[in-house]
């Protein structure tokens, strides 16, 4: 991640990517590359503290979150996730991808394995307000975007999380409708507002 900080307001100086997103990249100087440690000092403490002691490998509430990797939308602030409460799985826009199809289907099959009978967890796709994404909306930058990555522009769009009631309602069906997911896994859609604070449920689970 480039050490910019993301604002509310607009920038006229990012054009369409500011009005697609809602918020400006505003840069802060240079990259640092010792930041990590002081995320290695809270470890330490962590670590010392016994923080990891105890935990286990299915989740203690039986959920598995898919959301985006912006860092205002950390599901274990906004949802109170403990350590070994959840599942957590964040990619661009918290988007349902053919890759992350697959890797509900792994721990699907994990957890069948240990257990044989009954529901296996909730997968609970949760996209939000003033998503990054919603840079793919301004053809200039999902051009670059496009010839960066090796992609055709044409699939890029759909990508973008511009009403995210709508995308996390794809989402879930794209999921339900995957035949590689058990039946015993049920998913639900959710928007979390990254102004007030608050996750609303959008499509309740089912499968």
């Amino acid at each position: 991640m480039s050490d910019e900080q993301l604002t509310p307001s607009m920038a006229a100086s990012h054009g369409g990517v500011g009005r697609a997103t809602g918020f400006e990249l505003e840069s802060r100087g240079q990259p640092n590359a010792s930041h990590i440690e002081s995320a290695l000092e809270r470890n330490r403490a962590f670590a010392a503290a016994g923080g990891h002691q105890g935990a286990v490998v299915f989740p203690k509430l039986g959920v598995f979150v898919i959301t985006c990797l912006d860092p205002r939308v950390d599901p274990a602030h906004f949802l109170g996730l403990g350590l070994s409460d959840a599942m957590v799985l964040r990619n661009v826009g918290g988007r349902v991808t053919p890759a992350v199809i697959n890797d509900v289907a792994f721990i699907s099959q994990l957890g069948e394995t240990a257990l044989p009978d009954g529901p296996l967890f909730e997968v609970a796709v949760i996209h939000h307000t003033q998503c990054g994404t919603g840079a793919l909306a301004d053809d200039t930058f999902r051009r670059r975007y496009a010839e960066r990555v090796g992609v055709d522009e044409s699939t890029l769009l759909e990508q973008a999380v511009l009403d995210p009631a709508a995308t996390v309602t794809r989402d879930v069906e794209r999921l339900r409708s995957a035949a590689a997911i058990s039946p015993r896994v049920t998913v639900s859609g959710h928007v979390y507002d990254v102004v007030s604070g608050l996750v609303q449920t959008v499509v309740p689970a089912g499968s």
